[in-house]
């Protein structure tokens, strides 16, 4: 069988559980083979040996069975890094990189310091290290197979500037501040009908109590002690959540209280910053 001939079927046999079934299937070759997509298509003739025929069949049937690609493949592109990635965490999805975008755009220290609460892969956290090198930040997450995973990914992305620690939020940053706080923490409600689509997905990233605002809830009011003057807490949350994640900022003491729209037209960030009355 050559390459053009399992894309065929792959990409027949994907069609029922992907919209990017093509997309998929190359992604599937290109993993297995080592190569790049470019290759893919000079080769399409090229005669695939019994062992990677073997080999992107099991990965096909994984795949099939609607599982994430990016699970199978073990990385996925986050903003201009690539990451490892693995059950333990969620998958980094274009939408938290309105994170990253904001973050960026934000007036802050030269030498500012950023914490990442809840980081999983370290996506936000090694963006934000990678893109400004000058930034310290530290990422937090209390499953220690994420943290391990975030390490990883800072090593490969030699991203010196990023401390990855283990802390259920708040708890092992006691006494410091920070110029910057992002998070993408769980907020989808236990009953939404959409979560039998992430069935593969850590329900713990996921899932929060009280209409998927509690985390929320938890670090609005806790994020004040520990930032500095003039300093900012961004947070995703869901598409209907805006209103409430809102509140929550300007009930904790937050200033300048504002949403932005994600890729999709949807609310997906809220933010505040501390002490800026007179701004």
């Amino acid at each position: 069988m050559t390459l053009a001939e399992w894309l065929q079927q792959a990409t027949r046999q994907l069609s029922g559980v992907s919209a990017l079934a093509a997309d998929d299937a190359r992604l599937l070759l290109c993993h297995q083979l080592n190569v790049s997509v470019s290759y893919v298509y000079g080769h399409g003739d090229d005669t695939l040996g019994e062992p990677d025929l073997q080999a992107l069949n099991q990965l096909l049937h994984r795949a099939v069975q609607d599982e994430p690609i990016a699970y199978i493949i073990g990385h996925w592109p986050f903003w201009n890094i690539e990451l490892e990635v693995a059950s333990c965490t969620l998958i980094p999805r274009p939408d938290t990189e309105l994170l990253v975008e904001q973050a960026l755009s934000l007036s802050l220290p030269e030498h500012a310091k950023v914490l990442d609460l809840g980081t999983g892969t370290g996506a936000i956290a090694l963006a934000l290290a990678c893109n400004r090198p000058l930034w310290q930040v530290t990422a937090v997450d209390k499953i220690s197979a994420a943290v391990a995973l975030a390490r990883r990914n800072a090593t490969r992305l030699a991203a010196s500037n990023c401390t990855i620690s283990p802390s259920d939020w708040f708890s092992a940053v006691t006494g410091q501040q920070f110029d910057l706080i992002v998070s993408n923490p769980p907020y989808i409600e236990p009953d939404d009908p959409h979560l039998p689509a992430l069935k593969y997905e850590p329900v713990s990233a996921l899932v929060a109590a009280e209409r998927g605002l509690a985390d929320l809830a938890t670090i609005c009011q806790q994020a004040p002690a520990y930032l500095a003057t003039k300093g900012w807490l961004w947070l995703e949350h869901g598409y209907n959540q805006a209103e409430d994640v809102q509140q929550l900022l300007t009930t904790a003491g937050f200033n300048k209280v504002q949403s932005r729209k994600d890729y999709g037209g949807n609310w997906r960030i809220s933010g505040g910053c501390l002490n800026s009355h007179n701004e």
